[in-house]
């Protein structure tokens, strides 16, 4: 997966509570066995809402998604990151994640930012005012920037490792790959092996 670094661009503002993954994703299109075509499901149901904030032409293009507590709760789905990413969003900044969905961001390179709710509620009414007010976000330094909002966030140091360096959990496991090896060659024949990487 890409690195992620520093993150810049627009705001889209989502300030609901609790959106879960099936609102996300609808479990409808979990059937396809590729993994493209997500980004034009996401949120369908609330799309169907002439009104709905990814409908206004003004928020085209915004790449950072400010929404409510609790995003992403509900059933485990990759699905979830997979569209949010694929409709153009490189980061989720919000008062507090479900812990599988930001797992299942961070193995897919989705950045969560978890910021206090008034944070994000500045980030909101910014974003309201403003459609095209411009936000910056640094992984390395862990500071968000948006005109007058100025926040630090915290980041687990091997998920944030793991961002930095565009590593999935299985570029993290071949680093190993010398090792890995090495450990195969050790075991006796009668005992299962993995075949080496061609």
């Amino acid at each position: 997966m890409d690195p992620v670094t520093v993150i810049t661009g627009t705001m889209v503002p989502l300030w609901r509570a609790d959106i879960d993954t099936d609102q996300i994703m609808p479990k409808q299109h979990l059937k396809k066995v590729e993994r493209t075509g997500y980004g034009e499901v996401v949120f369908e149901d609330w799309r169907a809402d002439p009104d709905f904030v990814l409908n206004d032409p003004r928020y085209q293009g915004g790449n950072v998604l400010v929404a409510g507590p609790n995003f992403g709760t509900g059933s485990s789905r990759e699905h979830a990151p997979w569209g949010l990413q694929q409709y153009g969003f490189e980061a989720v900044v919000a008062p507090s994640f479900a812990d599988i969905f930001r797992t299942n961001c961070a193995k897919n390179g989705l950045l969560t930012v978890e910021l206090s709710t008034a944070a994000c509620e500045r980030l909101v009414d910014l974003a309201t005012a403003d459609p095209s007010a411009p936000i910056r976000i640094d992984l390395p330094e862990q500071t968000l920037v948006a005109e007058s909002v100025h926040e630090r966030f915290e980041i687990d140091q091997h998920t944030k490792h793991m961002l930095v360096n565009g590593l999935d959990p299985i570029a993290l496991t071949l680093q190993h790959d010398e090792d890995i090896g090495a450990y195969e060659a050790r075991r006796p024949a009668r005992k299962p092996t993995t075949p080496a990487r061609a």
